[in-house]
């Protein structure tokens, strides 16, 4: 099994915890960790903007990563949210057992 991290910017914290609890409402996810406030400095149309942002950053296996990334697309109010994902190559093996359980199943 191989389990992911996937990174998400939201426009603010109420976006954030939406999206969060949908992911694992779903079942998407097992785990979805909200850091509040963010500061990002990017370019967008021939400029660079300076926002505060919330970020999420949600615990799953890789083969639930499309889902992921096309429902936070469907729930995001961004034209083209940040979303990016990470595989995890190491850790605590009863956690990931967990995120398993959590989105796979027992017999995942």
């Amino acid at each position: 099994m191989v389990y992911s991290v996937v990174y998400i910017t939201t426009s603010d914290i109420e976006e954030a915890r939406r999206i969060a609890k949908t992911l694992v409402e779903k079942r998407l996810v097992a785990c979805a960790n909200i850091v509040p406030e963010i500061e990002s400095l990017y370019w967008w149309e021939g400029k660079i903007n300076r926002e505060k942002e919330a970020l999420i950053f949600v615990k799953t296996v890789r083969e639930k990563v499309k889902n992921v990334i096309e429902e936070v697309k469907k729930l995001h109010s961004y034209e083209i949210p940040a979303i990016v994902s990470f595989d995890v190559s190491e850790g605590n093996k009863n956690f990931l057992d967990w995120i398993s359980e959590e989105v796979v199943g027992k017999e995942g």
